[in-house]
């Protein structure tokens, strides 16, 4: 988290509109020079968290530079059966996913005789399957191997040996049984071991349902596959938000105003897309703090729950052991001060020690 921007992959059967998505967000990309150690990849994008907050704050201090917490969104090559075997780009595209926070899972959710797809017939539920089961044979694959591999410790009795073979031996019927490795719970000595695994099926999904402007859409057609993918979110506490991507990328050069008026000529409601990028934010967990001034205003992504101390590393590594105290406003309070000196003078600045909990909308200054 302190040296890098959070990573969705962002993958699917083909023919669902993985890249069309893709481009689409990268019309949103942020400088990348602006993260430190960002990849450089023609399939990576370092996308802008969207917040209007940062953009106020920005203008309130005449900062000379904003810079949005961000997403960074990787395209993955299309997942085709038995990828878990190693079929297509199987070992490479598991290997990509491995690397990610969380899953963004395409699913196509219109019908389209001019667009192909892989089983002949468009079954959302059915195709989320077809790809859960291959991270899921992934992911029973590496169980077996650290089965064997801690076996030995395990007979010989050696004590975290024997915690992490009750984890695998609890993860391997339920992988089996169809079930992903977020069903199992781990209690605080098995989870730094299932941290270490990084399972496929570890990690938070959303489903992204792709729709067509002006297209046979399912929800629309209301045909009994729309009410049974709603069935499996429900059952199943799912994520998810609806994008049409193929619109978002037509959109994409397009100005504000321009955007709006085609969204309301076919039907479209908002910009899923953003919708997309908060949803990927909040699912993890995430919250955004600021720091602003003359020189930069920023956005902070951190994990909820973070003391003062730790979201400092979101900065520099070395604030959390320099720490001293931070001062910190909400940002609308410090707005609706009208400056930093009436703040201070009103007593709205508060100075915060090692135990205090960042919270999201802080504008936080770290003393160190």
């Amino acid at each position: 988290m302190s040296s890098r921007s959070l990573s969705i992959g962002i993958v699917g059967l083909p023919n669902v509109g993985k890249s069309t998505l893709f481009n689409a967000l990268t019309r949103k990309s942020v400088l990348v020079a602006n993260y430190p150690f960002a990849t450089i990849d023609p399939s990576v994008g370092v996308v802008a968290l969207p917040d209007e907050r940062l953009r106020k704050l920005s203008e309130f201090s005449h900062s000379r530079k904003t810079v949005p917490a961000a997403v960074e969104f990787v395209d993955i090559a299309g997942l085709v059966k038995g990828a878990s075997q190693g079929q297509g780009l199987g070992n490479k595209f598991l290997a990509n996913i491995r690397e990610t926070d969380a899953i963004a899972e395409v699913v196509r959710i219109f019908d389209d005789g001019g667009i192909i797809h892989v089983d002949g017939r468009v079954d959302p539920v059915k195709d989320i399957e077809a790809v859960n089961l291959e991270l899921i044979m992934a992911d029973l694959e590496t169980v077996d191997k650290r089965l064997a591999s801690v076996a030995k410790d395990a007979k010989a009795g050696k004590k975290e040996a024997r915690i992490e073979q009750g984890l695998l031996e609890r993860l391997k019927p339920s992988l089996e049984a169809g079930r992903p490795a977020s069903s199992v719970t781990a209690d605080e000595f098995e989870r730094p071991m299932l941290n270490r695994l990084c399972l496929l099926t570890s990690k938070r999904i959303l489903y992204v349902l792709n729709k067509k402007a002006g297209g046979a859409n399912l929800d629309e057609l209301r045909d009994g596959r729309w009410d049974k993918l709603m069935a499996f979110m429900k059952e199943n506490g799912a994520s998810w938000v609806a994008v049409d991507a193929g619109l978002e990328q037509e959109l994409k050069d397009m100005n504000d105003a321009d955007k709006r008026e085609m969204r309301s000529g076919l039907g479209a409601k908002d910009d899923g897309v953003d919708g997309l990028i908060r949803k990927s934010h909040d699912m993890l967990g995430l919250i955004t703090f600021f720091t602003t001034g003359e020189d930069e205003t920023r956005g902070w992504t951190i994990h909820d729950g973070w003391t003062a101390p730790m979201a400092g590393m979101a900065i520099h590594t070395d604030f959390k052991d320099k720490f001293v105290r931070a001062e910190v406003i909400n940002w609308k309070t410090l707005l609706d001060a009208g400056s930093y000196a009436a703040a201070r003078e009103k007593g709205l600045i508060r100075t915060e020690g090692k135990e205090y909990v960042v919270k999201d909308g802080d504008v936080v200054e770290f003393k160190v």
